[in-house]
């Protein structure tokens, strides 16, 4: 029992060194609502971007000011509209508009003060006047023309943390007000950034709430821990709402997390990581901790997008042999698989593939052809951290792809423990007699092993 405490706890270690590894020096853009600025857990979250600086991230936080800015037009008895996520309102309301985005950035800077951070507050930001489009007048709403890439790129070197209030200026210096959801995903296409988070109040991507396709995996929790481009349409898709439901008020800025919003925000991501970015985290800021949690572990406590640099199934190399012991021990011990040495891991090294996340071997498996035409899939092992995200099935799958391929007339395994998983596949029970020479030779009756069967051809 002390034995598995103290390697869970080592491998918990050994991925926070792998990623601060894999991230230092990495751009990293943080956009926060300011509805999580305003409740208990900012300090925490501001305690936590002061950590990943120190760790060697470069880091620039893009506040939002939605609710701020409302509080501050209402108190002044200014009305404005919204369109197309946009806010709506005439001249007189953009100083009280500007006051309060810097109003909440200062919020900021002064939180990272108290964790003995420099920040700045910058204008580096060039804007336009959306002006009128098919009619309608946006006033004082703005679209980002420029960003002084140059200059943002002096003061991360020279240590500092830039903060963005959600404001831009003409070439005349004329303020305009500009979401703070595009202009973080504008600066991290600009800077092509590692990665971009979005910190919004109870944002999460989970089953209670959302219709999950079979290809995307959950975790323990039922949350969806990442998703690829194609995974991101096909969910987009599978939830997309009505017409109707989709002219109403709820927008990707609105500080209430909404089904609609999301699907707006899995959409600028997607748009951001065809533009360049690495990776793109949408976090539930009410939670303290998610951040590191994210970005120090294989799952993390959010949904990331990514592009093709996050996991997959490949053949196993050499340097892979201590990783994959490693993962079959629980699975020895239990008496699911049999004992191998590293030897004899390098002696089959070619029947062997693995399914790396991150950098780190989570799964194999190997299969092993006869001269008869037969297959055997055979040291299957999964971590138990991966078993929510399908590797199991994945690697199996694969490995049917490849028998088909090499021609292979049917599939075998033996198995003590693990015979109705298989099933799921299409294996039938078999017999010791149908096994090749050379494995029946090796099966033992104290194991007492079942043989299970996939033919891939019709006789």
């Amino acid at each position: 029992m002390k034995e598995a405490l103290v390697h869970e706890k080592a491998e918990r270690i050994r991925d926070v060194i792998r990623y601060l590894r894999r991230f230092k020096n990495a751009t990293v853009i943080i956009h926060i609502d300011d509805a999580i600025i305003d409740s208990p857990v900012f300090t925490s979250h501001i305690r936590d971007i002061g950590l990943l600086h120190e760790s060697g991230l470069k880091v620039i936080v893009v506040p939002g000011a939605r609710k701020r800015i409302n509080e501050v037009l209402a108190s002044a008895g200014i009305s404005w509209s919204y369109h197309e996520d946009c806010r709506i309102t005439d001249e007189q309301a953009m100083p009280l508009i500007k006051m309060a985005a810097f109003d909440v950035s200062n919020q900021v800077m002064t939180a990272l003060a108290g964790e003995r951070k420099n920040a700045v507050i910058g204008n580096w930001v060039r804007a336009r006047g959306k002006g009128v489009i098919n009619g309608i007048d946006y006033g004082t709403s703005g679209e980002i023309d420029k960003l002084q890439d140059e200059a943002l790129r002096t003061i991360l070197a020279d240590g500092f943390i830039p903060i963005f209030p959600c404001i831009g200026w003409s070439g005349a210096g004329k303020p305009y007000n500009i979401s703070s959801i595009q202009l973080s995903e504008q600066i991290a296409v600009h800077l092509q950034a590692d990665k971009l988070f979005f910190l919004l109040p109870d944002a999460e991507i989970t089953n209670g709430r959302f219709i999950i396709p079979q290809s995307i995996g959950l975790s323990g929790e039922g949350t969806v821990p990442a998703m690829n481009l194609e995974e991101v349409d096909e969910f987009v898709q599978c939830n997309t709402p009505s017409t109707q439901q989709m002219n109403t008020e709820h927008s990707v800025t609105s500080t209430n997390f909404t089904e609609h919003s999301v699907l707006s925000l899995l959409i600028l991501a997607k748009q951001a990581c065809l533009n360049g970015v690495s990776r793109v985290h949408i976090l539930n800021g009410s939670l303290d901790g998610t951040l590191p949690c994210e970005i120090f572990s294989d799952f993390g406590s959010g949904t990331m997008i990514y592009t093709n640099n996050y996991g997959g199934i490949r053949d196993m190399r050499r340097e892979d042999v201590s990783a994959v012991m490693g993962l079959m021990q629980p699975f020895i011990k239990r008496g699911i698989l049999l004992p191998r040495t590293e030897q004899q891991l390098i002696s089959h090294m070619q029947n062997y593939i693995v399914y790396e996340l991150d950098g780190a071997i989570r799964a194999c498996a190997s299969l092993v052809p006869y001269s008869d035409g037969q297959m055997e899939i055979a040291g299957v092992a999964v971590d138990e951290a991966c078993s929510h995200i399908g590797a199991g099935p994945k690697l199996i799958s694969f490995l049917l792809e490849r028998a088909k391929k090499m021609q292979a007339h049917s599939v075998f395994l033996l198995t003590t423990q693990t015979a109705d998983w298989f099933e799921n596949f299409g294996f039938v029970s078999s017999t010791i007699s149908s096994l090749p020479q050379k494995r029946k030779d090796a099966w033992t009756p104290q194991r007492n092993s079942k043989v299970m069967r996939l033919n891939l051809t019709q006789k």
